[in-house]
């Protein structure tokens, strides 16, 4: 995994209506939640998206934008955000590009990793967090974390 105080890397996504994301945009107003997970409409992933939608005006409120990022595509995220109301931002990594780049490891060397991290508008990592099986953390976690930015 990227560590903190390390520089994020740029990259340029479609998200859930194929608009393109570039990152470094977003991080020229606001800092970014950006959270890896393993696949649309699953277990883990549904508890930790629909968590971050609850407490997305918290997140909003700190000056902070919410990106996921799996590699499910375009269309996949879109049924996935317009059943759930997530009112933030998917983002289709095909083929798992930037998942390298941010060194998200694989659990039991098949599933994609499950790693959130925090990043100021100067594009350096402020906060990482691993963990496939405590979903609702990486919500919580990252809340106390801009708090205190």
């Amino acid at each position: 995994m990227l560590k903190e105080g390390e520089k994020a890397p740029d990259f340029l996504l479609p998200d859930q209506h194929g608009n393109p994301v570039k990152l470094s945009e977003m991080l020229a107003q606001k800092n970014v939640v950006l959270y890896f997970y393993p696949k649309d409409e699953t277990s883990g992933c549904t508890k930790q998206a629909c968590f971050f939608r609850d407490m997305y005006e918290e997140f909003q409120e700190q000056g902070a934008e919410v990106i996921g990022i799996s590699s499910d595509d375009a269309a996949s995220h879109s049924k996935f955000a317009q059943k759930h109301q997530l009112p933030f931002v998917l983002v289709a990594d095909a083929g798992g590009k930037v998942r390298k780049q941010y060194k998200v490891p694989r659990t039991l060397g098949v599933i994609p990793g499950r790693v959130t991290y925090v990043i100021d508008k100067t594009g350096t990592i402020r906060y990482t967090f691993n963990s496939m099986t405590k979903p609702l953390e990486h919500v919580q976690n990252t809340l106390k974390v801009l708090k205190n930015l």
